[in-house]
């Protein structure tokens, strides 16, 4: 038996492409000219810094609203040695109030290091607390103090 060979498929004709209508423009209206301002002589401004804002924190769930209680180590009253006494005064305080009075004296005195404010130049008071160390860090200053309190 022969196979009768079967008519070809026509294929659709290819679609044309759509002619895109040209839309003109509007001229944009023409601006006036910003009126000339007066230059005076102005006080220097000084430059906003960009704050950040912190990011938003979602919150599980709301507890109860209680006071903050401090830690009670932090505030029980502690006696200063007699070196640290000089700096800051014989009255025993907690452990924060004593750093406190610590850093106003370095500030009063001028004592960070212009350079890097993390270091402490000791001057003759400060000298006898930190052991003898002409220039000690921020961070081994509080270890150092922590020595002269009972």
């Amino acid at each position: 038996m022969a196979t009768a060979k079967k008519p070809a498929a026509k294929k659709p004709a290819a679609k044309k492409p759509v002619a895109k209508k040209v839309v003109a423009k509007k001229a944009a209206p023409a601006k006036k000219a910003a009126p000339a301002k007066k230059v005076a002589a102005k006080k220097p401004v000084a430059k906003k810094v960009a704050v950040k804002k912190p990011a938003a924190k979602k919150v599980a769930a709301k507890k109860p609203a209680t006071a903050r209680k401090p830690n009670a180590a932090f505030m029980k009253p502690v006696t200063p040695s007699a070196v640290l006494a000089a700096v800051i005064g014989a009255t025993p305080s907690p452990r924060t109030e004593v750093t406190k009075k610590v850093w106003e004296y370095i500030k009063k005195f001028k004592l960070q290091n212009p350079e890097n404010k993390r270091m402490i130049d000791a001057d003759d008071k400060l000298k006898a607390v930190f052991g003898g160390k002409k220039q000690v860090s921020m961070f081994e200053m509080t270890k150092l103090i922590s020595g002269h309190l009972k």
